[in-house]
């Protein structure tokens, strides 16, 4: 899954893809390389962020899915207008790291349009959940609100076989709780739903290679965290370097067999 951030705020680019034509050139560029979908999204989510409205969100992106037509599309949202629009236009996975409970809306779009759904664990919200997160046992404490999202997903019509689920690298956790949850995705993946990670370019991997007030980590970093996800259960890597990661993985591929 490439990365397309129609942002001016998010941490890994700083706005370079913005403008549409350089988010619509980045995107079919990913698509070329090997990725198998695009995330689109138009709303930073990096620790620190503050929202922004609906109208704004689609500002961002409704350009861009048009340019990006018959392209399989994900859009990263938790709002339902965005989410309805962005369907209309062809996406075809709602990717929301509120796992459906900043909206209540939400649910029945995705149910309604029959599309695929990501519910990915965040502790509190964007501006706050880096301020000392406290788990019993993060693995655990994750799997149990996945599985309880999950149950909430299907309960409002969306189809379970349609849902994958993302454990929220960097999203209210410390660098030990990322490693600890990636150490332990083969727990994760006993839900029986794909996994989704994003370690790509993630704080944490700077600070594990050495520099502990990294913002941001090298593409090397992020494709060992990929492998090790890989080997440990991950089905979708959400990646900023797809060449990259696309053949590393290929490799990790062929070499489990």
């Amino acid at each position: 899954m490439g990365v397309i951030n129609v942002t001016p705020d998010s941490f890994s680019d700083g706005g370079v893809h913005l403008p549409v034509e350089a988010a619509v050139t980045a995107a079919w560029g990913m698509l070329d390389c090997g990725a198998a979908i695009v995330d689109v999204g138009g709303e930073s989510t990096r620790p620190g962020s503050g929202g922004v409205t609906a109208a704004e969100e689609l500002q961002r992106i409704e350009q861009v899915l048009l340019d990006l037509a018959g392209a399989p599309v994900s859009v990263d949202t938790s709002k339902a207008a965005v989410a309805r629009r962005a369907l209309e236009l062809g996406a075809e996975l709602i990717n929301d790291v509120t796992a459906l409970r900043a909206d209540p809306e939400l649910a029945g779009v995705v149910a309604d349009a029959g599309c695929y759904l990501c519910l990915m664990h965040m502790l509190g919200e964007p501006r706050t959940m880096q301020v000392n997160p406290v788990y019993d046992d993060v693995v655990s404490d994750v799997k149990r609100f996945l599985e309880e999202r999950l149950a909430f997903a299907v309960a409002e019509g969306v189809r379970e076989e349609l849902v994958c689920l993302d454990p929220g690298i960097g999203f209210g956790k410390t660098v030990a709780h990322n490693l600890e949850l990636v150490r332990r995705l083969d727990e994760l993946a006993a839900l029986g739903r794909p996994l989704l990670v994003g370690l790509s370019r993630k704080s944490s991997l700077g600070k594990v290679t050495g520099n502990p007030d990294a913002k941001v980590a090298s593409t090397a970093a992020s494709v060992g965290g990929a492998v090790a996800a890989f080997d440990r259960g991950a089905s979708i890597l959400r990646v900023h370097d797809v060449r990259e990661h696309v053949e590393a993985l290929a490799v990790a591929k062929a070499v489990a067999g």
